[in-house]
């Protein structure tokens, strides 16, 4: 087979994670779920490739199995060109080297690195210890009777399980999460601080909202204050230390805010400072990142309204998944749409980020027609969207997840779900 009109994909793998570049040069990240591999994960996203060019893909890979180059056909079956086993560099994506290549089996030399022990040889002993299953308790109570009848939990009932196991599950290696909307007074800082107690409660602690903002952030009012005054600008000059081989994972307790009853950390802004006492330039941003990815599984910011920004634009270039919120009000969803509009222009990485952005539409006010339609023209715009009922403990004081009424709690849970499964 020519490669000279053989369309280009290219996998820089690190450990269980991978940055994966489409033959249309959209650039995006994978991971493997807990016990997967990741080499399996990268061969079928490039068959989804091949299937969406009509023609196989060859795959370049890069990392710790050394170098490869294989191609791809859409319903995953793999070959080998002529060319050296291991390429010197990974190329360039508008090169266009000719070499010839032809099919060959999965076994074929120069493809060990990613598929020859993607299907071990099977085993017929019986292992002695029983499987774990998936986590899930057996029904008690009306459920456990209902189920010895034959009548099976409904339809809600199976969803609010299935998102609360999304919720729960855990990553390799810190992921962050960024809400967005450049307008301000839409539901960024209550969407940052019920997020954050969703995946602290039903996931586990080591959680941090970040109050990733230059002009009067206010998630440090609507959150408790811990035992000291502090903000992310008491946290930088002790950036180095707490990076040290001998810093304690509580070293960071001084700096962060934790909340007793939701169980996550807050880094705080200072609401009564200027924008320009208060300024992050890039190269502090990702000082602070690095001592946030140490300490936490999970960093949720809530962004300020300056998309010029430095902290701003480094927190897109940082985050994993974008939540944009918005109030069920026509400027709020204006301003929500206007933004996606400007990722998408923005880079390669900014546009996948914005496809597979979270929008989370919260009824302001008990009017479920206006609501229902705005959430109706994001769903064609982004992977996913919830709509929140009204609910007045939302609108002023502290957030705590305890004060929502039930399906207020249910709704927010499947909007981390939706989320979660963007990790």
């Amino acid at each position: 087979m020519s490669l000279d009109t053989t369309p280009r994909a290219f996998a820089t793998v690190r450990g269980g994670s991978a940055s994966f570049t489409s033959p249309d040069g959209r650039v995006e990240p994978l991971a493997a779920s807990p016990g997967a591999d990741i080499r399996q994960v990268i061969l079928q996203r490039a068959a989804a490739a091949a299937r969406t060019a009509g023609i196989p893909v060859e795959l370049v890979t890069d990392g710790d199995r050394g170098e490869h180059r294989i191609v791809v056909f859409a319903d995953g079956t793999l070959s080998t060109d002529t060319a050296p086993e291991h390429v010197d560099a990974m190329p360039n994506p508008q090169s266009d080297p000719s070499q010839q290549g032809e099919e060959v089996n999965t076994e074929a030399p120069g493809i060990e690195g990613l598929a020859s022990d993607l299907a071990p040889e099977p085993s017929n002993r019986r292992s002695f210890i029983a499987p774990t299953g998936d986590g899930a308790h057996a029904p008690t109570g009306w459920p456990s009777l209902l189920a010895k009848l034959g009548i099976g939990p409904s339809r809600a009932a199976v969803q609010r399980e299935s998102d609360k196991h999304a919720v729960a599950d855990q990553w390799a290696g810190c992921r962050t999460i960024a809400v967005v909307n450049g307008k301000g007074g839409v539901g960024k800082t209550m969407t940052t601080a019920i997020l954050t107690a969703v995946f602290a409660r039903h996931g586990g602690g080591n959680v941090l909202a970040w109050d990733n903002n230059d002009t009067r952030g206010t998630l440090g009012w609507r959150t408790e204050q811990g035992h000291y005054d502090t903000t992310v600008k008491d946290l930088l000059p002790a950036a180095e230390d707490l990076l040290t081989p001998g810093a304690g994972v509580s070293d960071i307790a001084r700096f962060v805010h934790h909340q007793s009853v939701d169980r996550y950390d807050v880094l705080r802004s200072n609401p009564e400072l200027l924008a320009t006492d208060q300024r992050i330039a890039a190269e502090q941003f990702d000082l602070l990142m690095r001592v946030a990815a140490r300490y936490y599984r999970l960093v949720i910011f809530d962004s300020g309204n300056d998309e010029s920004a430095d902290r701003w634009l480094r927190m897109i270039d940082s985050s994993h998944q974008l939540v944009v919120p918005t109030l069920a009000v026509p400027e709020s969803a204006e301003s929500a749409a206007l933004l996606l509009d400007a990722l998408r222009a923005r880079d390669d990485r900014s546009r996948y980020l914005a496809r597979n952005a979270v929008v989370i539409v919260t009824e302001a006010e008990p009017d479920r027609r206006l609501a229902a339609r705005i959430t109706s023209d994001f769903a064609e715009q982004v992977r996913g969207v919830v709509r929140i009922p009204f609910d007045p403990a939302l609108k002023s004081g502290q957030l705590r997840l305890d004060a929502l009424r039930p399906t207020t709690r249910t709704a927010w849970v499947h909007a981390a779900a939706m989320v979660a499964r963007g990790l």
